[in-house]
């Protein structure tokens, strides 16, 4: 059961920072730059997550 707390948890956590970055005013390749970095750090943590790391 914690583990599906903290998957949930990290899953909440990048949806809230992708849609945090999709607001801010900045130029259209970094905010691209800056999702693709955010969800390659989301995939990460949630394989950690599933003990694949």
């Amino acid at each position: 059961m914690p583990m599906l707390v903290s998957l949930l948890i990290t899953f909440l956590v990048i949806v809230l920072v992708l849609y945090l970055i999709r607001m801010l005013p900045i130029d259209g390749r970094a905010k691209q730059i800056a999702q693709i970095i955010v969800i390659i750090i989301g995939v990460i943590s949630l394989l950690k997550y599933l003990a694949v790391f």
